[in-house]
């Protein structure tokens, strides 16, 4: 495969890259309405430990991507 052949493919998926990150992006949010629609099914009792495990995983992700970014 020619130099000039590589070049292009790298470009065609730097602009790719975005749109492969909304798709992700996207399921993400629908798999959490779906899961925030199930949870709320289930009634207050679970609402309460839901909102602490969800609340500690977002601050662990959080602070796992600034490790891993710096």
């Amino acid at each position: 495969m020619p130099a000039t052949d590589l070049v292009t493919a790298d470009a065609l998926l730097d602009l790719l890259f975005p749109f492969w990150q909304l798709v992700i992006g996207c399921c993400v949010v629908v798999a959490l309405v779906v899961s925030v629609q199930r949870l709320t099914a289930r009634g207050p009792s679970r609402m309460g430990r839901a909102l602490l495990v969800t609340g500690a995983v977002i601050i662990g992700v959080a602070v796992v991507g600034l490790l891993v970014a710096g």
